[in-house]
């Protein structure tokens, strides 16, 4: 019976530790995704000004 305990409570703190690992990945892949999208609005903003900067599919740079 003690040893049933034992492993019950290492499975529970096992447990915990996961989760808390889980809710820290959480917070950290919402922020990552708030810079994603801050970047994105910014190189939008860039290429809406006229500064381009992204090749796409076959367009070549002027110089070419």
């Amino acid at each position: 019976m003690e040893q049933l305990e034992e492993k019950i409570a290492h499975l529970t703190r096992t447990v915990d530790d996961l989760s808390d690992i889980v809710a820290r990945q959480d917070t950290e892949l919402q922020l990552l995704k708030r810079r994603v999208q801050m970047l994105l609005e910014r190189e939008a903003d860039r290429e809406n000004q006229g500064g381009g900067g992204i090749v796409i599919g076959d367009e070549r740079p002027p110089h070419y």
